[in-house]
């Protein structure tokens, strides 16, 4: 394929990728299967390696991330993104009305109201229908420049539609938000990596965008409503009109909008919205109300801290109180105990709330719980509820003083409680039900083995017939072993289920996955052996170091934390589960039935091995190959890229903007500092 072929492949496929993903994000049509639309990205990504120079800065492949961000640059907003004044009362709406009709002397006016939504408000600038930085908030005056993060949300367009009016620069403002069943599966991920739950989804999505490593905020799945467009030029008159003018341009804006006549009208979109709310995908905390008219707005201006033109009307807290009728617990796959109040049905945010979460014994101990006490509990921005309060007056007498426990609910081991955590764990690996189920199932998931047709129900009928006692028994079951097994479905209480039987289609369907596991590469097997915080990125970092699990079982703690990016907390995990006899004996089990625990190396290396052994870290602007290009140009000669700098780096290359604090820190080490130039003679040589 020449150049300019090569070229108006790419400059198609991405046109035909845009079209199919603002169908998904925008009118929610699939027009294609999943696979169809990754070939076709993986059909782009495979001309931009081939063909850098025509990798676009608009390029759909940016949306998987990859590029690594040490500190975020601060922006000066071109315009200030000052705060809402609150209000929870009706009373003060009506106010706000009358400074509204005061400051307009007369002149008809309309509102537009808007849900508001609990997320991380986001500014986005565009020339030329391009996307060219995204800035946080911050401080209203400056905020963080996370371009490369925000490419990653599928909902923003990298490029805009052709024509529909807009300006040739603009800036567009918006909230980023976590959906409540993407946060209620990454919490479950968490779950099953022994990794501490996350608090809500505002709060993730905050930390997300101001992550380093644009690929883990890729696969966090964040979204993006926008609500406001201002430019020089003057191509709309009002708030509606704009609105209008980004739809048809490509961007994400929630339906729920409505231009109100009168503030009788905003009271009746305020109280359907109450309960209506909670049906949404996502958090909302309130209304915004604005003046429609853009020269009404000029006309009110603003304070020095809010326009006078716009109000945000908060809905109370969603709380209740109920009787707290006793507190169980659930013994996860790590051995975590987490009590959840078991409590009197209450309503509560559209739903009967029975159970809510306490977190950990200190949790308990700060709100002073009794068995029979009646509590507060809140449903925010968690998935689950919690309990966040004691309603003392109604205490009723006699009550106990609640004891946690200090055995497993489930083995009768006695816990532990590590020096400086707050959780308490069941150290019975070996035979405390939930931890044998939990850790066979996280082996068997998508990112791990991907043992399909095998659900957590068939799992314990095949350990409650003592088929298998742990994963490696797995590939030890037959045909007959799944053949007819009985095993129970139970209901939500504990106590009820009913019995199926597997039938024959689906024995030889399970036998099949399993056999076709042995296939997973060896970065997926040590994920799905479930060693406490050795989760995806780090396991393939440990497998691109170490190559052989043997390698990696034999590596000291002093070793271990000089590996790039493993911790101390890592490296101590890794030697605890590796200095159990009974571990070495499961991956011994594993080699044996054919798993593969050595990496595979490349056979399609592009380049000559050149760099092999020498690591790079990459920082700055770079005239003729972007940084993913360089990055990949490094891994194809056989070269490592890290992301920070330390005594083990042998080449930093720096271009144009690199912070002077990474120079700095390099001289001190003696660590070689090239140029863009300087590294593309070191492959030219050998090429």
């Amino acid at each position: 394929m020449t150049g300019e072929e090569a070229k108006k492949t790419i400059e198609d496929l991405i046109d035909k990728i845009d079209y199919f993903n603002n169908r998904y994000y925008q009118d929610s049509i699939s027009e294609i299967s999943d696979f169809e639309f990754d070939q076709l990205l993986k059909k782009l990504e495979e001309l931009e390696n081939q063909f850098p120079q025509y990798k676009y800065p608009y390029s759909p492949t940016l949306r998987v991330g990859g590029t690594i961000t040490k500190s975020f640059n601060t922006v000066v907003h071109k315009n200030a993104m000052l705060s809402l004044s609150n209000t929870y009362s009706e009373e003060d709406l009506t106010e706000f009305d009358k400074r509204v009709a005061k400051g307009l002397e007369g002149q008809d006016y309309e509102y537009i109201c808007e849900l508001k939504f609990d997320g991380v408000a986001i500014s986005l600038w565009y020339e030329d229908g391009i996307l060219q930085r995204a800035v946080t908030r911050g401080d209203g005056t400056r905020g963080d420049d996370i371009t490369s993060n925000a490419k990653t949300i599928k909902s923003i367009p990298l490029k805009l539609k052709n024509g529909h009016g807009m300006p040739r620069e603009f800036e567009v403002r918006g909230e980023v938000f976590m959906t409540l069943s993407a946060f209620k599966n990454l919490n479950a991920e968490k779950e099953r990596k022994g990794e501490a739950q996350l608090a809500n989804p505002r709060n993730t999505t905050s930390g997300t965008l101001k992550m380093q490593d644009s690929s883990i905020v890729a696969s966090r799945k964040l979204d993006c409503y926008l609500y406001y467009f201002q430019s020089e030029e003057n191509v709309v008159s009002t708030h509606e009109e704009a609105i209008n003018l980004i739809i048809s341009a490509g961007f994400k804006v929630s339906p729920t909008y409505r231009k109100c006549q009168n503030i009788r009208e905003v009271f009746a979109y305020i109280e359907e919205w109450e309960e209506k709310r909670f049906n949404l995908p996502l958090e909302t905390d309130g209304i915004v109300i604005k003046v429609n008219s853009l020269d009404q707005q000029g006309q009110l201006g603003f304070t020095a801290k809010s326009p006078r033109w716009a109000i945000a009307y908060k809905y109370k807290a969603q709380s209740a109180t109920t009787r707290l009728n006793g507190i169980t617990f659930q013994v996860g796959r790590t051995g975590a105990i987490t009590p959840v109040a078991e409590l009197e049905p209450v309503l509560l945010a559209g739903t009967t709330v029975k159970r809510a979460s306490l977190h950990n014994a200190n949790e308990i101990e700060r709100l002073g719980l009794k068995i029979g006490d009646f509590v507060i509990v809140e449903k925010g921005g968690e998935i689950i509820p919690k309990v966040t309060g004691v309603d003392i007056e109604s205490r009723p007498d006699g009550l106990e003083d609640f004891k946690y426990i200090d055995t497993c609910p489930e083995c009768g081991t006695p816990l532990i409680r590590k020096e400086g955590e707050a959780i308490h764990y069941c150290p019975n690996e070996e035979s405390c039900p939930p931890q044998v189920l939990g850790r066979i199932e996280h082996f068997i998931q998508r990112k791990a083995m991907n043992i399909e047709s095998l659900g957590p129900e068939t799992i314990r009928g095949l350990l409650d017939h003592e088929k298998i006692k742990d994963m490696a028994d797995l590939y030890t079951l037959t045909f007959d072993d799944l053949n007819g097994l009985e095993f129970k479905v139970y209901s939500e209480k504990k106590d009820d289920y009913s019995v199926r039987t597997l039938r024959e289609k689906s024995a030889r369907n399970i036998i099949s996955s399993i056999e076709k596991s042995k296939q997973q590469p060896f970065q997926q097997l040590l994920f799905g052996l479930g060693i406490r915080y050795v989760g995806a990125t780090v396991s393939e970092k440990l497998v691109e170091y170490y190559k052989d699990i043997r390698n990696l079982e034999k590596a000291s703690f002093v070793e271990l934390i000089e590996v790039p990016e493993i911790g101390e907390r890592i490296a101590e995990s890794l030697r605890l589960y590796f200095s159990d006899e009974k571990n070495i004996q499961l991956v011994e089990r594993l080699i044996e039935y054919g798993l593969s625990t050595k990496s595979e190396e490349s056979e399609e290396n592009s380049g000559n091995n050149i760099l092999k052994g020498k690591t790079f870290v990459i920082s700055g602007v770079f005239e003729k190959v972007s940084r993913d290009d360089l990055k990949m140009l490094i891994k194809n000669n056989g070269g490592k890229v890290l992301s920070s700098i330390s005594a083990k780096l042998d080449y930093l290359v720096a271009g144009d903007k690199m912070g002077p604090s990474k120079k700095e820190k390099a001289q001190k080490l003696n660590i070689n500092t090239i140029s863009e130039d300087d590294f593309l003679k070191m492959i030219d040589k050998n090429d």
